[in-house]
């Protein structure tokens, strides 16, 4: 029966159901058949629990400061200052953008908004001056998703909630892969720019002209200062041990407003589309969470947990074999359905069994994260892909889009394998820092 539930769900999502609506209805309708109605006694009391989890209250706080940083104008301040620096290299626009990407992903932790702001100001400019379609969708489709991994990450916050770890030690473990993510990233660019120097081209020397002296270091203060005392805030606070994630989160989301104040981009309609967006995502996360907690109670009243348990114990899986298939499984569903969806359906079915195999649920944290940050870029679903789209000026086609995001899928594989093979890249930072 287990089987025949996720076969279910897995079809009617495929078919374009809305998500919450799927889990919770093929939950009600399973369980009935086999476990009757009075089962679903115990629902109200786990849906509460979401409901006044500590923790999550991290994910409205972070959504709202990340839209609000969007709003304030910092992204396109940033984003021009760094063309101008790295201007005068081959690749140096898509160079500066990657970098953009990280910082705005180490700010707001939005793919979404990311994307959309990136590709409003990037895209003109770098086919403008020359770049490839295919290069210049896949530099900002993929710099776009940097907010997957880099913290604070929203998805690392679900993660954390359901594998029961400390979201702070997920963040400080998810920085050294960031990082490492960011450099491979560069170093495909300066690779591109030597072997087929025409799909990089540098930026015109009369514009990089203005950029000199007094007008520079103004420049550059304006833009790094503001973002750069937002991500201390944030992330030094949880590091240093002041402040948990969601108290930090509240300092994120006040720090964004007032960098919005001082932008004189506050007003009464910013601050009410900023409200509405950051309700919108949250309750979307809320009811698809609410819809796999009924899930996952129909499927361990189905002794589900029990079956797959057994069948991966009777196969004599190694955990390094276990965790191969388990990434495999995860990077293909990345193809037909969302982070959200993957981090509630199949993240609870695999935990029992980290328990059992002594697997670091820290490292095994960071290994999804990296892999769900695939399912933004892969084709045919990939959303961050969706959202370049529908700002990219009408001559980036789809297949431009998709064609340009294949080497960075390809470098995020990479990425999930050095981190496969060396656990301490992950791990390293949380003790150093507790020690």
């Amino acid at each position: 029966m287990p089987v025949f539930l996720f076969l279910t769900l897995f079809i009617l999502l495929l078919a374009g159901y809305p998500v919450a609506f799927t889990l919770g209805g093929v939950a009600i309708f399973f369980g009935m058949i086999s476990l009757g109605m009075d089962f679903f006694s115990f629902l109200p009391l786990r849906i509460w629990g979401i409901m006044t989890n500590y923790i999550l209250i991290a994910v409205p706080l972070f959504v709202y400061m990340g839209v609000m940083l969007e709003r304030s104008g910092i992204a396109e301040e940033l984003l021009e200052t760094m063309a101008l620096i790295f201007g005068k290299l081959r690749g140096g626009l898509a160079i500066s953008i990657v970098i953009v990407g990280t910082l705005l992903a180490a700010s707001t932790g939005i793919v979404g908004a990311t994307v959309v702001t990136m590709g409003l100001l990037s895209m003109p400019t770098m086919i403008k001056r020359g770049y490839s379609p295919e290069v210049a969708a896949g530099t900002i489709s993929a710099s776009g998703t940097l907010g997957q991994i880099i913290p604070p990450s929203i998805v690392l916050v679900l993660l954390g909630s359901v594998l029961n770890v400390s979201v702070g030690d997920l963040f400080m473990a998810a920085l050294i892969p960031g990082l490492i993510l960011l450099g491979l990233y560069i170093l495909w660019i300066i690779i591109l720019a030597v072997v087929k120097p025409e799909l990089v081209p540098a930026m015109p020397t009369d514009e990089l002209e203005k950029f000199k002296g007094k007008a520079m270091i103004r420049r550059l203060g304006n833009a790094f200062v503001p973002p750069s005392v937002l991500i201390l805030c944030v992330l030094g606070s949880i590091f240093a041990g002041l402040a948990s994630p969601t108290e930090a989160a509240a300092v994120g989301a006040l720090g964004a407003s007032i960098l919005t104040i001082i932008q004189g981009k506050m007003n009464i309609k910013t601050l009410t589309s900023v409200m509405v967006e950051t309700t919108h995502i949250t309750c979307m996360v809320f009811i698809i969470l609410a819809g796999a907690t009924a899930l996952g109670l129909v499927f361990r009243g189905m002794e589900g947990d029990t079956y797959i348990t057994n069948i991966i114990m009777k196969a004599q899986l190694s955990p390094m074999a276990f965790l191969l298939l388990t990434m495999v499984v995860v990077f293909i569903a990345g193809f037909f359905i969302d982070f959200i969806e993957i981090t509630f359906i199949i993240v609870p079915v695999i935990t029992p069994l980290l328990v059992k195999m002594n697997i670091n649920p820290i490292w095994f944290g960071i290994l999804m994260a990296m892999n769900l940050q695939t399912s933004f870029l892969t084709p045919p679903f990939g959303f961050a892909l969706f959202y370049l789209k529908g700002v990219a000026p009408p001559e980036i086609k789809t297949r431009h889009i998709y064609k340009g995001v294949i080497p960075y899928i390809i470098i995020q594989v990479i990425a999930l394998i050095i981190i496969l093979k060396f656990p301490e890249t992950t791990l390293w930072l949380p003790e150093f820092i507790r020690n």
